[in-house]
């Protein structure tokens, strides 16, 4: 399949109505890029990130940073997507997992959505703004279909919010969530999913802390993110910056109302090695493989 098709794919979302279709289109873009490329360049700061740039089919475009310690390499692709249909098939609850099940788990889903992220990096730059959109759109969706697989009554889209004065309906709020996690349609939990906390961060925050008022609730909120990195620098000296801003994030937490979970699939170092971060922040597989479940009680 050539750079063209593989555009035409990525941003159209009815494309992407199951799981399959993600695997499907990423081991295709996989394919595409074992020997189609004008060039892989090396970040020059952390080097496990790496560029892909298109030849003439892509106007020599230069994709965005993709963490290499992540991708699934085409030889290992369609192993790993056997594992991470059989682990999804199978988790039904809280359960413990091997190192090698939560690695897959997680690299499949990056391997997979990082695959549409760099086929639209191909559209002009007139498109960026659609571009991001759709990629935000679909890992919103796979996330869901994720969730649905395993079992959890997992919803999109709307709820009204009653707003009461002393036990008197006064109004009705409508609240825009990309996941509610709910038990016969009651929600119990309400979830971001972001491709990056870049520009998003304050509204999670702002959007729990206002909700629990509005409802005189402690309802959970939770967000999940695919990485924070973008590239930066100038042709022949590109390297990543982070768009995590952890000086936000700490005060959020400490002075407005703290989230129920914080999950990446390319986790920073610092969210790592920093005490109160790591505290508070932690990879999908975490999320999955057990924490999600406190929701469905």
């Amino acid at each position: 399949m050539n750079l063209k098709a593989l555009v035409e794919i990525a941003r159209d979302k009815t494309r992407f109505p199951t799981i399959s279709d993600y695997a499907d289109f990423c081991l295709a873009y996989l394919e595409f890029i074992k020997t189609n490329l004008q060039a892989v360049i090396v970040s020059r700061n952390e080097t496990n990130y790496r560029f892909f740039q298109y030849k003439e089919d892509g106007n020599f475009t230069v994709t965005r940073p993709i963490n290499s310690n992540l991708m699934i390499p085409l030889e290992e692709f369609s192993a790993a997507r056997d594992l991470f249909l059989g682990i999804i098939g199978d988790i039904r609850g809280p359960r413990d997992a091997t190192d090698h099940e939560r690695r897959t788990l997680c690299n499949f889903i990056y391997t997979c959505q990082q695959a549409i992220g760099a086929a639209l990096d191909a559209l002009p730059s007139n498109q960026s703004n659609f571009a991001r959109k759709i990629n935000g759109d679909l890992f919103e969706r796979f996330i869901f279909l994720v969730l649905n697989q395993v079992g959890i009554e997992t919803t999109q889209g709307s709820i009204s919010v009653p707003i009461k004065v002393k036990g008197r309906t006064e109004c009705l709020m409508s609240y825009q969530h990309d996941l509610i996690i709910g038990i016969d349609k009651v929600p119990k939990a309400f979830g971001s999913v972001k491709t990056s906390s870049k520009d998003r961060l304050d509204k999670i925050f702002i959007d729990k802390f206002l909700y629990n008022q509005l409802t005189d609730s402690n309802t959970p909120h939770f967000a999940i993110f695919l990485n924070d990195v973008q590239r930066k620098g100038t042709e022949g000296k590109y390297g990543i910056s982070g768009t995590f801003l952890p000086g936000h994030f700490r005060g959020y937490t400490i002075k407005l109302s703290p989230l129920d979970g914080v999950y990446y699939f390319d986790i920073r170092p610092n969210m790592r090695t920093d005490s109160f971060l790591k505290q508070h922040i932690s990879t999908f597989d975490n999320f999955l493989f057990s924490e999600v479940w406190k929701f469905t009680g």
